[in-house]
């Protein structure tokens, strides 16, 4: 069995081929796709997070909006860029989404992805301290992030508050129990799983991995995933992880599908460079479904994960996307013993 949801980079463009034209589009269209995912059986909504582009970005607003709408379906971010966020203020917007969804917020981030622009970061206030980079300031701000979602006190109160104290130092309020369990970091390692691990994160890992060592990209995942599961057990945690894997899955039974994704049958795996180093970009399926099931059966990275989020091109339509996940709940999952 396994958790199974959608994850949108939530682009938009003003082009006529577009469906999805505007922010607003982006927003408002997420939204009802959500809600239509979890009428269908979906078990997650995700949401990437990009500044500086035609994407979505502040990520907390929409959450709070599905959270609102829907009433079982997880909603997720995957993954929001540390770099740009104010730890305190992160933990005051994400309590409060998760108390409005009920505590289904399950909160991807990381260090973040190549930017739009250079060290965008620095225009949001943010400069990592001397003597570090960016990747240390990233980490910095979680940990922070980590320690006052815990909701135990750290500010001195005023001796002259505006609204009576309860004694004692203040923490960051609302607090929403239960939602330090519930966040993943986004690594792009084996090093860095083990790293999330040792942290007390969940793992989400994407169709992109920071290294190559020339095995396929499903084993070279499945290996990171190992990697996670022993630091885990060797930090000796009380409770266990869960894992996150993304593909792009298109099962082909419409001519819809086949004039969208016909051509890609016959992805494979790619090598190339990313940020000076070697990345390693994972294959879509897509195809007639019993060729796709024997394809994901194949995929020892799923096999590993307990959430497989499916990227969807959001810019086709709520109709088309939620299609395809109907595709895969119907016609794949049952056969991969998923559901």
């Amino acid at each position: 069995m396994k958790n199974i949801g959608f994850l949108s980079f939530g682009h938009w463009t003003p082009s006529p081929q577009s469906r999805t034209r505007s922010a607003s589009d982006a927003l408002l269209q997420s939204i009802d796709l959500a809600v239509a995912a979890e009428e269908l059986g979906a078990d997650g909504a995700y949401f990437r997070v990009h500044h500086f582009a035609r994407q979505l970005a502040s990520p907390f607003p929409l959450l709070a909006a599905i959270g609102a709408r829907t009433s079982t379906i997880e909603i997720g971010t995957g993954v929001i860029d540390m770099r740009y966020e104010n730890p305190l203020y992160m933990a005051e917007d994400a309590g409060s989404a998760d108390l409005i969804a009920g505590g289904r917020l399950q909160l991807g981030v990381s260090r973040g992805s190549p930017e739009q622009v250079v060290d965008g970061f620095r225009y949001f206030g943010y400069v990592p301290a001397e003597g570090s980079d960016h990747a240390d300031m990233a980490r910095d701000h979680l940990r922070v992030f980590l320690d006052v979602i815990e909701g135990k006190g750290f500010a001195q109160p005023n001796p002259r508050p505006m609204f009576p104290n309860p004694p004692g130092l203040l923490p960051i309020e609302p607090h929403s129990p239960g939602l330090r369990d519930r966040v993943w970091w986004g690594a792009g390692s084996r090093a860095t799983a083990e790293w999330t691990a040792e942290q007390g994160l969940n793992l989400m890992s994407s169709t992109l991995l920071t290294e190559d060592t020339g095995v396929p990209f499903h084993q070279l995942q499945a290996e990171q995933i190992q990697r996670f599961r022993d630091a885990w057990k060797a930090a000796g945690h009380d409770r266990e992880p869960r894992v996150s894997v993304s593909r792009s899955i298109f099962p082909i039974v419409s001519d819809a599908d086949r004039a969208y994704f016909g051509h890609e049958s016959r992805s494979q795996d790619q090598v190339g460079h990313l940020e000076g180093g070697l990345a390693r970009f994972g294959k879509s399926y897509a195809g007639e479904p019993e060729q796709v099931v024997r394809d994901l059966a194949e995929d020892e990275a799923i096999a590993a994960a307990d959430t497989l989020l499916l990227t969807v091109p959001n810019q086709l339509g709520v109709d088309y996307n939620a299609h395809v996940v109907e595709s895969v709940l119907r016609h794949l999952a049952p056969e991969l013993g998923w559901r």
